[in-house]
């Protein structure tokens, strides 16, 4: 009696995956609605941290706009991010996203006008992301977490005082040990060689704080603007338009895993690969994120980072 081999399960489709990494290029206000405080339109935040973020829903529907709008297959936009509201019942888009987390905030320096700050918590979750996301490319090495009031910076940065010291706002933090492996290694895969000035500037400004220090300035070191609404009549503000909103500094640095499947629409047989490298071809170098549009606010630089050499 012969022996029959068990059937075997298919293969897991392949998966392929990205880092997509967003720079404020101007003043950022990813809107959380109305609140009870004294920002009446703060910006998104994480409930747990109180770290900002933007939504990963916000993020698909701007890149889907971009990528229509670049398009000339609709075939091609349904299956990245779906088909229309009325026809959604027929298959899934094949890019998923994540809520861009929070990967460097600037602060005000005494020297070297500004500094980008970390922590080893957010540091942590970008390895467990590049992990998740299986970016090519040497693994992000973390140096020893700094304690309160201390900090890890470049040994020649601008940014010192006397030496060793460190002025960040009102307060001062002591240097003990050098950031360069970290700093290399974000530059590279945030920027690349498109933005050589800042790749080169992030190097010696960005900074390691606690993770309670960086909790603080992120929470309490944004932008807030007065917002009014005249009555023209009067040149005085109308009753109720005077307003408070909340807005994330120019040159913050966000980060978002991209995660693609195989096509699902029928008879649309892309790949993974295929289908990120739509979304690479047809994702602008800035986006507008954000509200106040018509004011010049959001607009972001972007940039996909597969790991591989060349990718933008």
């Amino acid at each position: 009696m012969s022996e029959t081999a068990a059937p075997t399960r298919p293969q897991q489709a392949q998966q392929a995956a990205a880092l997509l990494f967003i720079h404020a290029q101007t003043p950022l206000h990813p809107g959380s609605g109305t609140a009870l405080g004294t920002v009446d339109l703060p910006v998104q935040r994480e409930r747990h941290t109180q770290w900002p973020v933007i939504q990963g829903s916000t993020l698909k529907g701007i890149l889907r706009d971009a990528c229509r709008r670049a398009s000339g297959s609709n075939a091609d936009l349904f299956a990245a991010f779906g088909p229309e509201t009325a026809e959604a019942d027929k298959h899934a888009g094949a890019l998923s996203l994540t809520d861009a987390r929070i990967l460097a905030f600037p602060v005000r320096s005494l020297k070297g006008v500004f500094a980008w700050i970390t922590c080893p918590a957010v540091l942590e979750r970008v390895v467990r992301d590049v992990n998740l996301a299986q970016v090519n490319g040497a693994a992000l090495q973390l140096p020893n977490a700094p304690a309160k009031d201390k900090a890890l910076c470049q040994q020649t940065s601008a940014l010192l005082v006397d030496g060793n010291k460190l002025v960040l706002e009102e307060f001062e933090f002591e240097c003990t040990s050098d950031t360069s492996a970290v700093a290399n290694w974000v530059a590279k895969h945030a920027f690349g060689e498109n933005d050589r000035f800042t790749l080169e500037r992030f190097k010696s400004h960005m900074v390691i704080l606690h993770d309670d220090d960086f909790t603080h300035f992120v929470r309490h070191a944004t932008e807030v603007v007065a917002r009014v609404g005249l009555d023209y009549e009067r040149k005085t503000v109308r009753s109720g338009a005077l307003f408070y909103e909340e807005f994330l500094p120019a040159e913050t640095l966000f980060y978002s895993v991209v995660l693609a499947s195989p096509s699902r629409r029928e008879g649309h047989g892309k790949s993974a690969r295929e289908v990120l490298d739509y979304l690479r071809g047809k994702m602008p170098h800035v986006l507008q994120i954000g509200g106040d549009e018509t004011i010049g606010k959001g607009l972001c630089a972007v940039r996909l980072d597969t790991g591989e050499e060349g990718a933008s």
